[in-house]
């Protein structure tokens, strides 16, 4: 099977890549540095030449509600188009659990992308996942106050992206699902404690506090909202068996 990966050199992506090409598929970059522009749609129609399935986990670094759906609906839009006219005959999305509960920030993004793609001509699985264990590295050091590192207060599930990654190959193995189960880690921690664990197993110092974000977002965050439900599947790697991992690499 010839499987295109939107974001292979993502976090999860470049998972995706790796575990496909175990299988045996070939697995074919959209990004940038393969000379895809998704935003714009530039080079994808060329990329998905003999494609059968797309796998997206494009990503962006925003907490902008309007800037999430404008990345996510350029990207997914253009994925959708080029699809269509290459016979793609599966699209599977990388979603975040409680994008349909919690529709705000980076979560409308997501919201908006299972919108198009359920409302697309291409086949389709949407496969929701929680935070990856990385997202506690990429949120330390976001906003500082002086020496001190403020983190939302909040409650997560951190899954591994590797699992992910294993997850979104066998979706694209299986055909087109519409929404699948659920993917979480095996854990509920606090954000707080996963930063701080993360900035001591790589020698970041400094006071890490966490802080109530406002609104309903901010709501969400704290009470749950956006957790896998007790019908979810659950990954198996802890956050703290990620952190041990750190140590070994280079």
């Amino acid at each position: 099977m010839k499987i295109a990966v939107a974001g292979g050199t993502g976090t999860v992506g470049r998972h995706v890549v790796e575990v496909a090409r175990a299988r045996g598929h070939e697995a074919v970059v959209l990004s940038r540095s393969s000379g895809v522009d998704l935003t714009n749609g530039a080079g994808i129609a060329a990329a998905l030449a003999g494609v059968d399935v797309v796998i997206d986990t494009a990503s962006t670094a925003t907490q902008s509600a309007d800037e999430s759906r404008a990345f996510f609906g350029a990207v997914t839009t253009n994925l959708l188009t080029a699809e269509e006219q290459a016979g793609v005959a599966h699209h599977v999305a990388l979603s975040i659990v409680g994008s349909d509960r919690a529709p705000f920030g980076y979560y409308a993004g997501k919201a908006e992308q299972e919108r198009l793609v359920r409302a697309g001509r291409v086949p389709w699985t949407i496969l929701r996942a929680t935070q990856f264990h990385e997202f506690a590295a990429q949120i330390l050091g976001q906003v500082r106050v002086g020496p001190v590192s403020l983190v939302p207060k909040m409650l997560s599930q951190p899954v591994a992206a590797r699992e992910v990654a294993e997850r979104l190959v066998e979706l694209a193995e299986s055909g087109p699902a519409g929404l699948t189960t659920d993917l979480a880690g095996p854990e509920v921690l606090r954000m707080r404690d996963l930063v701080r664990a993360y900035a001591a197993a790589t020698g970041v110092t400094g006071p890490i506090l966490e802080l109530p974000l406002p609104g309903g977002f901010g709501k969400a965050l704290r009470d749950g909202t956006i957790l896998a439900g007790p019908g979810a599947d659950r990954g198996t790697q802890t956050f703290a068996e990620w952190i041990a991992e750190l140590a070994t690499r280079p």
